[in-house]
């Protein structure tokens, strides 16, 4: 297996970004990181907002965040009218759950990839309605047609309400076949909850090419917008079904009005999100998620390499624009979640990088994400560093 090459870099990406100098940042996967130019379009939104609240929250902000939805809606491929903004992922799961109409004897199903918050999500409603919570272990190593047939094997008609299943893994950066997924499900009558926290901005894949009842993506991950902006995609047969957490002003307005106005939310992130979506197309979207990836991949032989870890044993996330790899851990290191908490906070004071270190079956990992901002050097002195830090255990 030949090693990958870093990719020549995008000139002056790495200015767009205020972020510390002093810090490789290889973790853009769980926050991300807001242009420059996009913090101040929210900068310019605040402050007409403290100019004068009563005009910004006044009738004209219902249409200006429908404007902003149908905007961000044909940047993700999906329709406007089933689309709501939410303030993230995790946000999204918890309306479509609570507005399933759950009750004893039914159940959800979801696999051991899934996100933790998305997992309390769903144990917090099963235990309010008397639903139960099963969870389908997919090995990290299975093919797309082994997932495919793990999922078929799992699902019970009749009694699995929802399937849960991610588009892109955040614990093993592992790239689903999620249309494939939906398909089996619907063939038993299953609605299916696409969580694609990272999809906006990595993935090129729409949304309607998926087919899902339920898909939720973050777009201040990869697509560069401010933190807070994320998108509920409903297919057209729930959409009345839908229920707000919170019910305010546009209750009778009906989905996606009555999921998005919360009466003084700061909606200034949603309405700045253009401005990031802007940035990632004047850099050029396929050129940043050729970058990204084969920056990421480059970094997971290195740090790999360093650690000792044959190439064949480095997973492979499943897609040439996933921009986010795992490198596994030396046994007995972060096999819990506070363990790699602890680890990570380690990495960051000495090392001075951030990333993302997984617990995931019982065995530790270290997530390496590449973005515009980074530089094949960022991981070549984590490499150089990081086997004497884990030695010092």
């Amino acid at each position: 297996m030949s090693a990958p090459q870093p990719p020549e870099p995008i000139p002056g990406a790495r200015l767009l970004f205020s972020l510390d100098p002093a810090v490789s940042h290889l973790n853009h996967g769980s926050f991300g990181a807001v242009p420059i130019g996009v913090q101040r379009a929210q900068q310019r939104l605040r402050d007409e907002m403290e100019a004068n609240p009563l005009r910004f929250f006044g009738p004209g902000l219902v249409d200006r965040i429908a404007h902003t939805r149908r905007h961000l809606a044909g940047f993700l491929g999906a329709d406007p009218d089933g689309t709501a903004l939410v303030g993230n992922a995790t946000t999204g799961v918890a309306v479509v759950l609570q507005s399933l109409g759950l009750r004893p004897g039914d159940e959800v199903l979801t696999t051991d990839h899934g996100y933790g918050a998305v997992r309390f999500s769903v144990d917090r409603e099963c235990r309010r309605t008397g639903a139960t919570h099963r969870t389908l272990h997919v090995p990290l190593a299975a093919t797309d047609e082994q997932v495919v047939r793990l999922v078929r094997a799992g699902l019970r008609p009749g009694r699995t309400k929802l399937l849960v299943v991610d588009q892109l893994t955040s614990a093993t950066a592992r790239l689903f076949p999620a249309a494939a997924i939906v398909g089996v499900a619907h063939e038993q009558e299953v609605p299916v909850l696409v969580d694609a926290a990272h999809a906006p901005g990595m993935l090129p894949t729409p949304v309607g090419s998926i087919g899902a009842d339920f898909w939720v993506g973050n777009l201040h991950k990869w697509g560069y917008a401010p933190r807070g902006t994320a998108a509920l995609v409903v297919a057209p047969s729930w959409r009345n079904r839908m229920e707000p957490l919170v019910v305010s002003w546009e209750q009778t307005s009906g989905f996606p009005g009555n999921v998005e106005w919360q009466a003084t939310l700061d909606y200034t992130p949603w309405l700045a999100a253009p401005a990031g979506v802007w940035t990632l197309r004047s850099l050029g979207v396929d050129r940043v998620r050729a970058h990204n990836a084969a920056l990421a991949a480059y970094g997971q032989r290195v740090v790999g390499d360093a650690l000792g870890v044959a190439p064949a044993d480095l997973p492979d996330p499943g897609g040439p624009t996933v921009a986010m790899r795992i490198v596994p851990l030396p046994a007995g290191l972060a096999t819990t979640i506070d363990d790699a908490s602890a680890l990570r906070g380690r990495i960051a004071e000495e090392l001075s990088a951030e990333v993302a270190v997984m617990s995931w079956n019982d065995r530790g990992w270290l997530r390496l994400c590449g973005q515009v901002y980074n530089t094949p050097d960022e991981y070549e002195r984590l490499a150089a560093r990081l086997p004497a830090l884990l030695a010092r255990r």
